[in-house]
C-alpha cells in the first residue's frame, strides 16, 4: 500500500438531512463505475455500517475516536482501506457535533465528532444540506460551516430534496458566490426512505432483499445527480497521513500454540450490533469463529465460548423463546464454565425472561421493552473480575437501548460509572466470572486484551 489514499467525508449541518441515503449512494455508485471502496462511519453507529456493506461489497466499519482514541483512527483506516482505491467516510449527526462535557467549549469540534475525525484522518468534506425551505440563504449557512473551523476543509456541497431546476439553480448560486463547489442536487424523493424503528435505522441483514433494492436505488440516484468524477478528484486531495495499519494479529501479539477453541458468536437478525474487528481479533487470538442465528441454529458440538451480540432481541423474542434446543445448548455451556460474554441484546438473551418469553437462564434476571431511550458515552470501571476483566479495569463504552431490566438475581455487577452525579452500577457477572453481561458496548480495537483473554479462557474447556 502506498501512503496516498484518496478519501472523503460525507457530512451535514444535522442529523436528518439525508447524508446516510447519499454517502450510501456515493458508495455505490463509485463500486458501480469500477471503484474499490472502503467505507466507514463515524461514531458507535452499528446500523448504517450495515447498508454501507451492502454498497461497498467489503466490510463496513466504525471509526469512534472516544472509544478507541484519536490515535487509533488512521491505523484502522488504513486496514480497513487495505486493497480499496478510495474511502467514503460517512459522519455522525451535524458536522461539529460530538461528545461534549458540561463547559468545555474550547474546541469548535467536538471530541468523536465528524469535524474532528475528518481533521484527524485529513480528508476534505462534503456537506449534504437539506434545501427545503430555502434558497439563498444556504449560502449563509455553507459559509458557516466552511468557516467555523479553519482545520476543517469544505471541499463541496450536495444539495439535498431539491424542488425544482429553479430552485437548484439558485442553490447552486448561492453557494458558488461564498467559493464552494456544489458537487451535486438531489431532487425531492420519497422512494428511498428506509424503514425506521426504534433506536434509527431497520438493520440490512433484517430488511433483506429489500435493503439490496433500496441500496441500488440509493446508488442509481447519487450516479445520476451527482458528479462522481468531481468527488474522486475531491477525495484525491486528501492527505491522510502515512501509518502502520493497525491489524487484528498485531493487536493480539503472539499466539499461544495449542487447540483453536470454537467461539460461537450470535448473528442472524436479532443480533446484527457487532463491529467487524471483533470477529478478526477472536480469530487473531486462536478462536474458530462460527457464527449461529439463535432463531433456528444450535451450538456446534465442541463449542466452547459464545459471544451474543446487540441487536433487537425484543423483536425476536417469540422466535429467541421457540427454539428450546439452542437454549439449553447455552445453559449447558454455562454449566460447564465455558467463557460466555453478552453485550446489551446479548445481556437480555442470557437473562432468565424477555417481555414475558423465556431466555436462556444463564443469569437470574428479568428484562423488558420500555418507553424511554437509553444513549450517550460512558467512562466505565470494572467492578468483578470476570473472564474479560479484571476489577478495576477503565475503558470507554457506549450504552444505546429501549429495553430495562426489571428484576435484578443477587449477581456481582459488571460496571459503575459516574451520571448526573450519581454512581450507576450496571450489568451481570455470574458462574464464578465465567459468564459477563452488560449494557455497555465496547469497541474490540480498544479491548482487544480482553478478547485475548476471553479466548485463552475458552483453551480450557473440558468436553465429555
Amino acid at each position: 500500500m502506498t501512503d496516498s489514499l484518496p478519501a472523503v467525508v460525507v457530512a451535514a449541518p444535522s442529523s436528518g438531512s439525508g447524508k446516510t441515503t447519499i454517502a450510501t449512494g456515493i458508495m455505490g455508485a463509485l463500486r458501480a463505475a469500477g471503484h474499490r471502496v472502503a467505507p466507514f462511519k463515524v461514531g458507535p453507529d452499528y446500523i448504517d455500517p450495515g447498508y454501507h456493506t451492502v454498497a461497498a461489497g467489503r466490510p463496513g466499519r466504525n471509526l469512534d475516536a472516544v472509544m478507541i482514541g484519536s490515535d487509533a483512527l488512521v491505523p484502522l483506516v488504513r486496514w480497513g482501506a487495505r486493497g480499496s482505491d478510495i474511502a467514503v467516510i460517512e459522519g455522525v449527526m451535524g458536522l461539529f457535533d460530538g461528545r461534549i462535557e458540561t463547559g468545555d467549549s474550547a474546541d469548535p469540534a467536538a471530541e468523536g465528532s465528524t469535524a474532528a475525525v475528518a481533521t484527524t484522518v485529513g480528508a476534505p468534506v462534503i456537506l449534504v444540506i437539506d434545501a427545503r425551505g430555502q434558497s439563498q440563504s444556504v449560502g449563509a449557512v455553507v459559509h458557516g460551516f466552511a468557516t467555523h473551523d479553519p482545520r476543517v476543509r469544505l471541499g463541496g456541497v450536495i444539495l439535498n430534496k431539491v424542488g425544482s431546476a429553479r430552485h437548484e439553480a439558485v442553490l447552486r448560486q448561492s453557494c458558488e458566490r461564498v467559493g464552494v463547489p456544489v458537487l451535486g442536487a438531489i431532487p425531492r424523493s420519497g422512494a428511498l426512505d428506509v424503514p425506521s424503528r426504534h433506536l434509527g435505522l431497520v438493520t440490512a441483514t433484517e430488511h433483506g432483499d429489500a435493503a439490496v433494492a433500496a441500496v441500488e436505488a440509493m446508488a442509481a440516484l447519487v450516479a445520476r445527480h451527482v458528479d462522481l468524477e468531481a468527488v474522486v478528484r475531491l477525495a484525491r486531495t486528501a492527505r491522510v497521513p502515512a501509518a502502520t495499519a493497525w491489524t487484528p494479529d498485531a493487536a493480539v501479539g503472539e499466539m499461544p500454540a495449542g487447540p483453536r477453541p470454537v467461539v460461537a458468536v450470535a448473528g442472524g437478525p436479532a443480533f446484527t450490533f457487532g463491529y467487524t474487528e471483533h470477529a478478526e481479533i477472536l480469530a487473531a487470538a486462536g478462536a474458530e469463529v462460527v457464527t449461529v442465528d439463535p432463531r433456528v441454529d444450535r451450538l456446534p458440538d465442541d463449542a466452547a465460548g459464545l459471544v451474543v451480540p446487540g441487536g433487537f432481541p425484543e423483536l425476536h423474542a417469540e422466535d429467541l423463546a421457540a427454539n428450546h434446543d439452542l437454549l439449553a445448548d447455552v445453559r449447558a455451556l454455562a454449566d460447564r464454565a465455558a467463557p460466555i460474554h453478552g453485550e446489551c441484546a446479548g445481556l437480555l438473551y442470557l437473562a432468565t425472561a424477555l417481555d414475558g418469553h423465556t431466555m436462556a437462564g444463564v443469569l437470574d434476571l428479568d428484562a423488558e421493552f420500555g418507553s424511554g431511550l437509553t444513549l450517550g458515552y460512558r467512562d466505565a470501571v470494572a467492578t468483578t473480575d470476570s473472564v474479560l476483566f479484571d476489577a478495576g479495569t477503565r475503558v470507554t463504552g457506549h450504552e444505546f437501548h429501549r429495553t430495562r431490566v426489571v428484576r435484578a438475581g443477587d449477581h456481582p455487577t459488571a460496571w459503575a460509572w459516574r451520571r448526573d452525579g450519581e454512581t450507576v452500577r450496571e450489568g451481570a457477572v455470574g458462574a464464578s466470572g465465567r459468564v459477563h453481561a452488560s449494557y455497555l458496548h465496547t469497541h474490540p480495537v480498544a479491548t482487544a486484551g480482553a478478547l485475548v483473554r476471553f479466548v485463552a479462557a475458552c483453551r480450557s474447556v473440558r468436553f465429555g
